[in-house]
């Protein structure tokens, strides 16, 4: 990465930790499955207007089915299960847990198929980031948290994880020479059919429109949907993919402030010093060899 592009990856941090943030003030009005199929129709008129001002080149229809399958891996089965699992009494903390072996399952993975090599320091790194980010959010758990959890829930966030890591190997590989907007219209047009599915068959999809709610999915559309999005097809199509994956530690520690920040919530002094592991993993990783 280059200078100008070496700021994005901080950038895409701070954007995508604020969805626990937007989702947390969303979901009292509305419910998960609906939230996301609604996100996406305005994402993709959003993105209509972007390619009438930017004029994209658009992909043939192999590169635009590429574009699909990322699209319902990385938006639709990592958020979806994501939800889901939640939606099954599965903890958050417990749900970013098993989401935060992405980096680790996206090394093992890029090394198997791609070549990717990480030395050994990185792989320490990539554990030393696992368990920052663990510590983290058990330390935020609050005493008495259910963890009666359904195979259910286990599943979906199995699914989760495993479309997250795939979808981001699956853009490397097939998508990295696609025009980053019309490439995502692509993506959030399966996105918002598989959503839709989901919300018309097992939700009622009633909504209380209430003020929270439309700032809460302006935020969502404008700024994780549009921003973050594009910033992370960057990302993955400008570096290495563990390089790019380890990112993904910092998401749960930036969210964790942002909460002490915006609604009081308590952090602790192990908490911190979790933050500073896991910032340490992620300079592991990153430093140049």
């Amino acid at each position: 990465m280059n200078r100008a592009i070496a700021f994005v990856p901080w950038m895409f941090v701070l954007l995508w930790s604020t969805g626990f943030i937007g989702a947390k003030y969303a979901l009292p009005y509305i419910e998960p499955f609906y939230l996301l199929f609604i996100r996406m129709l305005f994402t993709l008129v959003v993105f209509a207007g972007l390619c009438a001002v930017f004029k994209p080149r658009w992909p043939g229809p192999a590169a635009a089915g590429h574009q699909m399958v990322t699209g319902f891996l990385v938006h639709g089965c990592y958020l979806g299960g994501v939800f889901a699992a939640i939606k099954l009494d599965m903890p958050a903390g417990l749900t970013a847990i098993f989401v935060g072996l992405q980096p680790l399952l996206t090394a093992l993975l890029s090394w198997r198929w791609f070549g990717e090599k990480l030395l050994g320091m990185q792989w320490l790194g990539m554990v030393l980031g696992l368990l920052g980010v663990s510590v983290v959010i058990l330390s935020g758990q609050q005493a008495g948290a259910n963890l009666n959890v359904g195979a259910a829930a286990f599943v979906a966030v199995g699914v989760a994880l495993v479309a997250i890591s795939l979808g981001t190997l699956y853009q490397k590989r097939f998508g990295g020479q696609v025009d980053l907007l019309a490439g995502s219209v692509y993506q959030y047009i399966s996105t918002a059919i598989f959503m839709g599915l989901l919300a018309f068959l097992f939700e009622e999809r009633v909504v209380q429109w209430t003020p929270t709610l439309w700032l809460a999915m302006a935020w969502l559309v404008f700024g994780l949907s549009v921003a973050a999005i594009l910033l992370l097809m960057l990302m993955i199509r400008e570096g290495e993919s563990a390089r790019v994956a380890s990112f993904f530690y910092l998401v749960p520690p930036a969210a964790a402030i942002e909460a002490w920040l915006l609604f009081d919530e308590k952090l602790t002094l192990i908490q911190l010093g979790a933050i500073g592991v896991t910032v340490f993993g992620v300079y592991l990783v990153l430093r140049r060899r």
